[in-house]
């Protein structure tokens, strides 16, 4: 039986700066579910803020490449 893998598209490496607007794949479990988060941070990990309630995460740029789906605005 042969089976087709989709290979997810990822974010690459130089798309971002500080201070984007990414979307994530998946949304912040706060009160507003938000997906659109800010990059506050960037060097070996990416530290983003969730635009809904302003919490704080940091990831590993292999995870935050994995992780966003897309950037929205570019400052």
């Amino acid at each position: 039986m042969l089976q087709l893998f989709m290979k997810e598209e990822m974010v690459e490496n130089k798309d971002y700066e500080l201070n984007d607007i990414v979307e994530m794949r998946k949304p912040h479990p706060c009160v507003s579910k938000s997906k659109q988060f800010e990059i506050i941070r960037l060097g070996a990990d990416i530290k983003i803020k969730c635009l809904g309630c302003g919490n704080v995460i940091m990831l590993s740029r292999e995870d935050f490449n994995k992780k966003a789906k897309k950037i929205i605005k570019k400052q």
